[in-house]
C-alpha cells in the first residue's frame, strides 16, 4: 500500500526513488522488519544523505531501549508530538506506546498533554514537565530543573536522552507538518487496543 500524498510538498515514493534511495529503503525494511517505508523517511529522502542519518537515529535512538526504555521513549515522543500539534507523529508513537505496554489511559494522558493524569507515575510526570519546558522554552531550562529530575531518581544519562528526544521531535514534527503528512491512523487499528 503506497503512502498517501502529502498536502504541501511531494515525498519520495518507491516508484520514483533514485537507486541510492531504493537501496536505503530496502535497508530500512531489512533492519526494521517493516514492509512499508514510513512517510517521514520519504520526506527525508529528498536529501539521501539525510535519510541515511535519520535511519541511523531511528535505529540507535528511537527504536532501541537506551537508558529510558522503549515505553518511556514512546511516552515522550507522543507527548512532545502532541504538544507540537503533529498528528502524524503523535499517532505513530502513540501506537508504539501501546505496543510497548502503555495503557490506554497513559496514551490518553500523552495525547491530551494531561500532566495531572492519574495514569502517570510521579517520575513520569516530572520527566514530562521537563520535556514540556524544553519544547516550549528550552532557553529557560536550568540546573535546578535537572536537579529536580535527579530527585525523582532519573540519572544524568536518562535526562540527556530525554533532552535528545525532545530536540529530535522538535525537528521531526516540523518536517512532517511542513511536508503536510496526514496521520497514518495507526491508533485506529485493532492491534493498538491490546
Amino acid at each position: 500500500m503506497p503512502y498517501p500524498e502529502s498536502k504541501n510538498l511531494p515525498v519520495v515514493g518507491e516508484a520514483e526513488a533514485p537507486e541510492e534511495v531504493k537501496r536505503l529503503y530496502a535497508r530500512f525494511r531489512k533492519t526494521f522488519g517493516r514492509p512499508e517505508v514510513p512517510g517521514i523517511l520519504q520526506c527525508f529522502a529528498t536529501h539521501p544523505p539525510l535519510l541515511e542519518h535519520m535511519m541511523g537515529l531511528a535505529e540507535t535512538m528511537l527504536f532501541s531501549d537506551g537508558t529510558l526504555g522503549r515505553k518511556n521513549k514512546e511516552l515522550l515522543a507522543t507527548f512532545v508530538s502532541s504538544q507540537n500539534h503533529c498528528d502524524y507523529c503523535a499517532d505513530s508513537h502513540g501506537f508504539f506506546l501501546r505496543m510497548n505496554d502503555g495503557s490506554s489511559e497513559l496514551l490518553e494522558a500523552a495525547t491530551a498533554c494531561d500532566l495531572q493524569s492519574a495514569s502517570l507515575t510521579p517520575e513520569q510526570r516530572a520527566l514530562l514537565h521537563f520535556v514540556q519546558k524544553i519544547t516550549e522554552a528550552s532557553n529557560s531550562v536550568s540546573s535546578q530543573d535537572v536537579e529536580h529530575l535527579r530527585g525523582f531518581g532519573w540519572t544524568d544519562l536518562q535526562i540527556a536522552e530525554a533532552i535528545h528526544l525532545a530536540g529530535l521531535f522538535a525537528c521531526f514534527n516540523r518536517v512532517v507538518n511542513g511536508f503536510g503528512l496526514p496521520s497514518q491512523g495507526l491508533l485506529a487499528l485493532p492491534d493498538s487496543n491490546q
